[in-house]
């Protein structure tokens, strides 16, 4: 029987945020056991904003979770190193309304938790093991994502995008802790050059770089790649974070075209339905 998992100790970071543009400063500290990932925005008195599926109310270029009238958003890089790494508990500290950028992807998070080792803790690991087909269709964009039974976790994306140097990309991955970093994790997210003004106009983009963000244009990659398919490694980072609302799951994840609306509502479905009914990992 594996334990839950926490931090052996705190660890920090600052930045700015992506959207926001607004520096933040991040700590990341154990938790007991049951607690799961917590996030408290320090700037509105510590108010707790507990990470699940059920608590998604925004999913517009990045997903938010809100509790109590306060929200936090972006949450899904950091929480997809979270899953990467199987940490059952931690409380993520915030003085802001997102986490720092850091570096577009989630490599620098999954790192950062590294650093800060990991802690077992006195009670059973409780995961949501997929033991039927879950499936979210999106039927006049041609899109979905399902979740079917698989012993791990597993994550099969085809992105498709109109644009002629990208179109169809395609990448399957067993999620493993060496796989995640050296094949997932660098992948940043993504940007067209025509929409950024837009963006900022609506008060999104504003903490982006071509460090932090790949940007495309009519005439080809603005920057350069770290993956010729950074595009759908980058989504496939995203889906691992925003499946993490559910839980630590145990299951195959295919997707079509799939972003954080059919990602979360998936995530959604796979919470109500287990919903007090954790299977324990032997």
């Amino acid at each position: 029987m594996q334990k839950q998992v926490t931090l052996a100790r705190e660890v920090a970071y600052a930045g700015v945020g992506l959207h926001s543009g607004r520096e933040v400063h991040l700590a990341i500290k154990p938790a007991p056991a049951e607690t799961g990932i917590v996030f408290c925005r320090m700037d509105k008195a510590g108010a707790l904003i507990p990470a699940r599926a059920k608590n998604v109310t925004s999913t517009l270029r990045a997903t938010t979770i809100s509790a109590g009238g306060l929200e936090v958003c972006t949450i899904e890089h950091l929480m997809s190193a979270f899953h990467a790494l199987a940490i059952d508990n931690a409380f993520v500290e915030l003085d802001a309304e997102e986490p720092p950028v850091a570096d577009g992807a989630s490599l620098t998070f999954f790192r950062l938790l590294k650093r800060a080792g990991r802690k077992e803790q006195d009670a059973a690991r409780k995961e949501r093991v997929i033991d039927r087909i879950y499936r979210i269709d999106d039927e006049a964009a041609g899109r979905f994502v399902m979740a079917l039974p698989y012993d791990g976790f597993r994550v099969s994306f085809t992105s498709i995008n109109p644009h002629k140097l990208i179109g169809i990309e395609y990448e399957d991955f067993h999620v493993r802790e060496d796989v995640y970093e050296k094949e997932i994790a660098p992948a940043r997210t993504i940007a067209y050059e025509g929409e950024i003004k837009k963006l900022h106009e609506m008060g999104l983009g504003l903490g982006g770089t071509l460090e932090s963000v790949i940007v495309y244009n009519d005439e080809g990659w603005v920057n350069p790649l770290h993956f010729d398919d950074e595009l759908v490694r980058h989504k496939i980072l995203d889906i691992i974070g925003d499946i993490r609302l559910a839980g630590i799951v145990r299951g195959h994840i295919i997707a079509v075209a799939s972003g954080h609306a059919l990602n979360t509502a998936l995530a959604k479905k796979i919470e109500a339905a287990m919903s007090g009914a954790y299977q324990i990992e032997s």
